[in-house]
């Protein structure tokens, strides 16, 4: 994938999607200097930057120049047909990292300290003392070694627990890891015998589809399990299976394999479960237009963005 060269990139058109507010679409129109246009049914005759949530059919054109994504998943716009050749592809992500590990240690925290018991107790106007946990000591293990990984595992480091990440290739332990192993390894399988909690951070990728089946829910031996990457990352009748035996002692899942899940969906009838809609690390507005001014510095300057996309590995 290439940077676009500073000719195109000058006298590129900029598109915006509809679901972007006014305001965001005014500070992209300060960024680049340039107005704005809709989203067409038809590609423009010359080249274009488009920033927007999905790339509709009739834009996936050789004229695209870069598509920057509101978005820090982008498994569901590759997966949508071929990319552009060429296209740079950007991504958001802003302080999803900050939002993420505050959620994942929110609900850690709640489960220590026994909130939904006490909630439960006050309805039935109930009074009887609940034990705590304290979290110093215990170890979390953390799937995703990257941004977002690394904040979660930086935030629960910094209240006092063992943070174990687990990456698919050999690298360099990350800030807030107090170790990495790989995954598949026997250390991920030690590691996980030793958890008191598992959070994946792990995207969609041909390589992580299903990751988390009966094999590495079996070994957590009562871990907690939380889920912020990708729905479909889990076999969730592996999962269900867990939470029944109590390999998995309890889940928060932010995400679902298909979404969003209706009534019907097995899902919210998981034991021991809580579902909360995909929302542990919505983008904020001041997000897409940072994100995006720092992408257009980089390549004005014919860098590649720090947020660029690999194509071949999907994040």
């Amino acid at each position: 994938m290439r940077v676009p060269a500073p000719g195109p990139l000058s006298r590129a058109r900029l598109l915006t999607s509809p679901s972007l507010g006014p305001s965001v679409v005014r500070e992209l129109e300060r960024i680049t200097g340039r107005p704005a246009g809709a989203a067409d049914a038809v590609a423009p005759d010359g080249p274009f930057v488009y920033v927007g949530d999905v790339l509709p059919e009739a834009l996936r054109s050789p004229r695209l120049l870069w598509f920057h994504s509101v978005n820090a998943g982008t498994d569901a716009l590759l997966a949508a047909g071929p990319w552009p050749e060429h296209a740079l592809l950007t991504r958001t992500v802003g302080r999803m990292g900050e939002r993420i590990a505050q959620y994942t240690l929110g609900w850690i925290l709640a489960e220590c300290q026994s909130v939904a018991e006490h909630v439960g107790q006050h309805a039935r106007a109930r009074w009887q003392r609940l034990p705590s946990e304290l979290l110093a000591g215990r170890t979390a293990v953390v799937h995703g070694t990257g941004h977002i990984g690394s904040a979660v595992a930086g935030l629960l480091g910094a209240c006092g627990l063992r943070t174990v990440g687990v990456g698919r290739t050999p690298r360099a332990v990350p800030a807030g890891f107090d170790r990495v192993v790989l995954a598949g390894s026997d250390e991920e399988a030690a590691a996980l015998a030793d958890a008191r909690w598992v959070v994946s951070t792990l995207p969609l990728t041909g390589a992580t589809e299903r990751f988390f089946g009966a094999a590495r829910f079996t070994a957590m031996r009562g871990a907690g399990f939380v889920n912020v990457g990708r729905g479909a990352t889990v076999d969730m009748a592996a999962l269900e299976d867990a939470l029944r035996s109590g390999a998995v002692s309890r889940a928060v899942l932010d995400v679902l394999p298909d979404e969003p899940a209706g009534p019907g969906d097995p899902a919210w009838r998981l034991p021991r479960t809580v579902i909360t809609s995909h929302s542990s690390g919505i983008t904020a507005d001041e997000d897409v237009v940072n994100d995006f001014a720092a992408c257009w510095e980089a390549v004005a300057e014919g860098r590649a963005p720090a947020l660029t996309v690999d194509i071949r590995r999907g994040y």
